[in-house]
């Protein structure tokens, strides 16, 4: 069991702490409204590895509303796969480049597009890609969208870039949910992948904690202290409605959905001790799934369904372990250092990314390599939480403290490549990244 001094320190609102403490005051109400939080990128490091690509602005693409090029660019520097270089506006989709003059400025790639409004309102936004080693025409897109999806489309244009040169697909029209705590106020938001834009899910005095996103992307579940105690909601994302799911005697915490949706994962203290408990969506069907004396917690599913890794301080101290999805005997997986949570696994299942407690107090970003046991240490930074892979595993997103703030920051695996999204207006904690939407 923990000693009574850490069982008070993993009292609190954040994810770095077991579990949750008690809050005071009354439930707010619902709010949809614009993300009052705005974000800037910084970014930092030297990956091993970039393809050097010119992105100039688009031809009127102040027309548009949104910085489209710039958002393009930041996206695919903030992957870690790619170097801007510096390119004058004035080429458009349909020019056609001089591959001397592109090479000269030490181009591998090149894109170039417009913007136009509609005769209807829309937005018409168009590129064109070109490999400028071989002087070859990659193709390019035009989709024409109402002006408030001017900036996703400028996501899903950075999306097809990266996907026709990496072969991979792209995350940066993918979604984030955080919380935000500004003047004593909570606020569960969803927002782009770069932290921009997107709307406020719940607004509250009271904390919210461990937003999980349900494999579709069409709900949240997560942790509200509203009624004085922590209780589960699932809240769809389309409507607003939420309904409570867990709200036992004791604490009620850290819910996890299957990778099928069908079942949550969840932390209650209900028959006296924190275990792992597995239920359906719809809040039947509780089932026990672990029975120590021990605070088990943080449960996550593997990307098969097949297990489920959680945090558990049964060896003394707070460890990572890995048991069946539907019970069965948990085996360690974290050996270095004494102090390891907060796990999440990528979605090839291969990597974990968690916590570790260095010496007396720092708390920093981990990766394991889940074949070989190897871990690599990816951050100078001492306040580290709540780490989250990106839908396509290439990118970890993780809270830290920043200049006196809670700040959200991205990293590559390797952690060669972070870029910090500043908040201007408010303290940034709990990210948890979307799944892929549909095609």
């Amino acid at each position: 069991m923990l000693e009574s001094d850490d069982k008070t320190n993993i009292t609190s609102t954040s994810r770095r702490r077991l579990l949750g403490g008690v809050a005071a005051a009354a439930a707010a109400s619902l709010a949809t409204r614009p993300a009052l939080a705005q974000f800037r990128v910084e970014i930092s490091g030297v990956g091993s590895v970039q393809l050097p690509i010119a992105i100039p602005d688009l031809r009127d693409e102040a027309r548009a509303g949104q910085p489209v090029a710039s958002i393009v660019r930041a996206d695919l520097e903030r992957s870690g796969q790619f170097r801007i270089v510096d390119a004058p506006a004035g080429l458009t989709e349909s020019s056609s480049p001089v591959w001397t003059e592109w090479r000269g400025r030490g181009a591998d790639a090149l894109a170039a597009g417009s913007c136009a409004r509609l005769a209807d309102g829309r937005v018409d936004v168009r590129y064109k890609l070109w490999d400028v080693v071989k002087g070859q025409d990659f193709g390019g897109e035009a989709t024409a969208v109402a002006p408030d999806d001017v900036r996703l489309a400028a996501h899903r244009m950075a999306d097809s870039i990266y996907q026709k040169l990496t072969g991979e697909r792209g995350v940066f029209a993918t979604r984030m949910a955080y919380v935000t705590k500004a003047g004593g106020r909570y606020a569960l938001r969803i927002t782009d992948a770069d932290g921009e834009g997107g709307q406020v899910a719940l607004a509250s005095p009271d904390p919210i904690i461990s937003p999980a996103w349900s494999r579709d992307g069409r709900e949240l579940a997560y942790v509200s202290f509203e009624t004085r105690k922590a209780v589960v909601w699932i809240q769809s994302l389309q409507t607003g409605q939420r309904r409570k799911i867990a709200d036992f005697k004791g604490s009620n915490s850290a819910p996890a959905f299957s990778p099928d949706g069908s079942q949550l994962a969840l932390t209650l203290s209900r028959d006296g001790g924190s275990q792992l408990f597995l239920m359906n969506r719809d809040g039947s069907g509780v089932r026990r799934l672990t029975t120590s004396p021990a605070i088990d917690t943080e449960p996550v599913f593997s990307p098969d369904g097949a297990a489920i890794y959680f945090v558990s301080d049964r060896g003394g101290s707070p460890q990572i372990y890995r048991m069946p999805a539907q019970g069965g005997p948990a085996s360690r997986v974290t050996f270095s250092g004494n102090y390891n949570i907060s796990p999440d696994i990528s979605p090839d299942g291969r990597t974990l990314a968690y916590i570790t407690r260095v010496g007396g107090g720092s708390f920093k970003l981990c990766v394991m390599d889940l074949a070989s046991g190897n871990v690599s240490q990816i951050t100078d930074t001492t306040d580290d939480e709540s780490p989250s892979f990106a839908p396509n595993g290439r990118l970890i997103v993780y809270a830290t403290r920043s200049g006196g703030r809670d700040v959200l920051v991205t990293t590559t695996l390797d952690g060669k490549i972070k870029a910090k999204l500043i908040s201007t207006s408010a303290d940034v904690r709990e990210p948890t990244w979307g799944p892929f939407g549909p095609k």
